[in-house]
């Protein structure tokens, strides 16, 4: 789970400062910029090990790998800006959220990476238990639950596995114009549903799915986005509450959720 851009944009006042600044940090992992050079220090060696693989193999633009030590991880900084944020509206053309699904498509239509990502059982196994925490906190409406766990049941299906990001937030997407420059954080990565891509890129931003998909083209299945962004946002709440974030912010997974009913 991210919350931001963690390597771009290279832009901006004070890009070459000599000075630290924290551009995400929790208990599982901080990411520091200094000058050009993003540090990403992360607890779970795995994770960093998955990331280095992804971008390796993935046939989109990423940042260079200055270094890696475990438990950190030295990268490039990227040109161009976030295609949104979540919370906001886009200043991003229609052309560019275009670009970025033509991109993930050449993503998915990759040779699948060696290592697996969540099964069907581990993500249903997570809903229903979220779903628990939820009700029993009256952290959301109970009617708004149910009824995006049962929207939820469309992403739930087997599909045949592509090349999945599979943290695939909006600001991970960095745009220059109408062109990507750049994905960011694939800790994520490995194989899975292509949908899920697709759904975590457009949410909260539901009007650029129909220009996402102009640029990924054929073989989108919209109930399996839509049932995507009910269950990113029904299993996310309790990690950003844990984590010091607010999913009830506008424009975030709450409001997600409702718009969803």
């Amino acid at each position: 789970m991210d919350t931001g851009s963690d390597t771009g944009p290279d832009a901006g006042p004070g890009a070459d400062a000599d000075e630290v600044e924290v551009v995400v940090a929790h208990q599982e992992r901080a990411t520091l910029r200094v000058g050009r050079v993003f540090l990403k220090v992360d607890a779970d060696r795995e994770r960093t090990d998955v990331e280095v693989r992804a971008m390796a193999a993935a046939p989109v633009p990423t940042a260079d790998i200055l270094w890696h030590r475990p438990p950190v991880l030295a990268l490039a900084a990227l040109p161009g800006e976030p295609l949104a944020r979540l919370g906001r509206p886009s200043a991003a053309s229609s052309n560019a959220w275009a670009a970025a699904g033509e991109t993930v498509r050449r993503l998915h239509d990759a040779p699948l990476p060696s290592w697996p990502g969540a099964n069907l059982e581990e993500r249903t196994a997570t809903l229903d238990r979220e779903c628990a925490w939820l009700l029993a906190g009256d952290v959301v409406p109970a009617d708004v639950v149910r009824r995006n766990r049962q929207i939820a049941e469309g992403a739930l299906r087997e599909r045949p596995p592509v090349f999945m990001h599979g943290d695939l937030h909006v600001a991970h997407v960095l745009v220059d114009g109408d062109e990507v420059t750049g994905v960011l954080d694939w800790s994520e990565a490995g194989q899975g549903d292509p949908m899920f891509d697709l759904a975590s890129l457009t949410l909260g931003h539901r009007e650029h799915l129909d220009d996402v998909v102009a640029g990924y083209g054929t073989g989108v299945d919209l109930d399996a986005v839509r049932g995507w962004w009910s269950l990113r946002s029904l299993t996310a709440i309790r990690w950003l509450v844990e984590h010091g974030f607010d999913p009830a912010a506008p424009g975030c997974e709450i409001d997600v959720l409702r718009s969803q009913v």
